[in-house]
């Protein structure tokens, strides 16, 4: 290989000896050393060129032969971001670095010690394009094992590695173009560090907040999220370092701060589309002036309603034989007895649970909550069979219209602002 090389320099070096003389003759006093890295540019550049083309050539066909993203998820990834295409210019440039002093061998040093510069800058240029396709496929290989969590983290990684990568390769590039030495630069990274915490506050949290989002996976893209603070529901579509984009229902598109999905509170009802069902928490409420006890008469009427015939047939027996043993049994209010509110809670109750609609699976309840200046809220509390939007709307309208209806066989009154007159 040695030999290969030695004898391609001295083959240039024959080739470019009287394009050299001819340069120095025709050049102007002076200037012949702009002439020389002109000309000498153009045949590196043209011999780079060549290289690159056939190195590419032989790379790409090889990869031609692992297409299967299935079996093959590495190299897949490595081919679609094309890293193979940086790995070919890095092939290209070095050999360039090995030959470039053979050709005009003998003019001026200055020259030399300029395309010396030139291609160390491509290469780290090359380097710095390289690592940022590395991001990419990484991207996309995690794409083909769909691990979104992964995915969203890297977003995160991949905007803040490509801030510091501009830093750090902008500071190797000025190192190389005028030959500084690393450490004289290095040195005063301490009080560059101390001004970047503060100029790039937002893109650090965006950073933590993209490793704890994948590494708790409570957030992906697509999730169905609400968001209190913001008053924002809708879909995740993209998070980012700085921004995180959410598509709400309106069809409108909010941004929020991404360190803000740490610090804010943020409901992920994701699970609850993918389990196609969906919670119903709403009250009723009730005058409750209008609460009584049932009497015989009222009992009667009401058990011809079916879902509770049982239950009102059992209860009053019940109640007859408790009474049996207390004193003045004629006076409804000693001992137990039945209301309208608690007939119609088990009436609801009896409801949701037949409701076709309703989760029979997950929890159903009625219950009452605190007294207020509105009346008795009594609050059903179960979940839809499906998640959809509109569908459980109308579920949840379809129960409490009959709710709502239904309280007048028990003689109660809802509660509503009366309209002034």
């Amino acid at each position: 290989m040695n030999d290969q090389i030695k004898e391609t320099k001295s083959f240039l070096q024959e080739l470019t000896e009287p394009l050299y003389s001819y340069i120095s003759k025709i050049s102007p006093t002076g200037f012949d050393w702009i002439f020389h890295i002109m000309i000498k540019l153009l045949l590196l550049g043209a011999i780079f060129l060549i290289l690159d083309f056939v190195y590419k050539f032989i790379i790409n066909f090889v990869f031609r032969f692992f297409r299967n993203q299935e079996k093959f998820p590495v190299i897949q990834s490595i081919y679609q971001s094309k890293i193979s295409n940086s790995l070919a210019h890095i092939g290209a440039l070095i050999f360039i670095g090995g030959i470039h002093e053979s050709i005009f061998y003998g003019a001026l040093p200055a020259t030399t010690i300029f395309i010396s510069r030139c291609i160390n800058l491509a290469l780290v240029m090359i380097i710095a394009g390289m690592l940022y396709r590395a991001l990419t496929a990484f991207r996309y290989f995690f794409t083909i094992k769909q691990d979104f969590y992964k995915i969203m983290a890297l977003n995160a990684i991949s905007e803040t590695v490509k801030i510091l990568g501009i830093f750090i390769f902008s500071v190797v590039g000025i190192c190389v173009v005028f030959g500084i030495k690393g450490s004289t630069i290095v040195g005063s990274l301490g009080a560059i560090t101390a001004v970047l915490v503060l100029v790039f506050r937002d893109t650090i949290l965006g950073f933590v907040t993209g490793i704890h989002v994948a590494t708790s996976k409570n957030l992906k893209v697509g999730d169905w999220v609400s968001i209190p603070k913001y008053a924002i529901e809708g879909n995740i579509t993209e998070i980012n370092l700085l921004t995180t984009k959410i598509t709400n229902f309106d069809k409108t598109v909010s941004t929020i701060p991404t360190y803000d999905l740490l610090t804010t509170e943020i409901k992920n009802m994701q699970i609850m589309s993918e389990s196609n069902t969906r919670r119903i928490k709403k009250s009723i409420y009730f005058n409750i002036t209008s609460f009584k006890f049932l009497n015989d008469e009222d009992i009667e009427r009401l058990k011809q309603i079916n879902l509770i015939s049982d239950y009102l047939e059992g209860k009053t027996a019940e109640l007859k034989k408790e009474k049996e043993n207390i004193k003045h049994k004629d006076k409804i209010i000693n001992g137990n007895q039945l209301t309208n509110v608690g007939v119609f809670r088990y009436y609801a109750q009896k409801y949701i649970e037949n409701d076709p609609d309703v989760n029979q699976d997950a929890t159903r309840m009625v219950r009452q909550l605190d007294i207020t200046t509105q009346g008795l809220p009594m609050e059903i509390y179960c979940f839809a069979n499906d998640s959809k939007w509109e569908h459980f709307e109308q579920i949840q309208a379809d129960i409490f219209d009959h709710l709502m209806v239904a309280s007048k066989e028990f003689d109660l009154q809802i509660m509503q602002i009366g309209l002034p007159k």
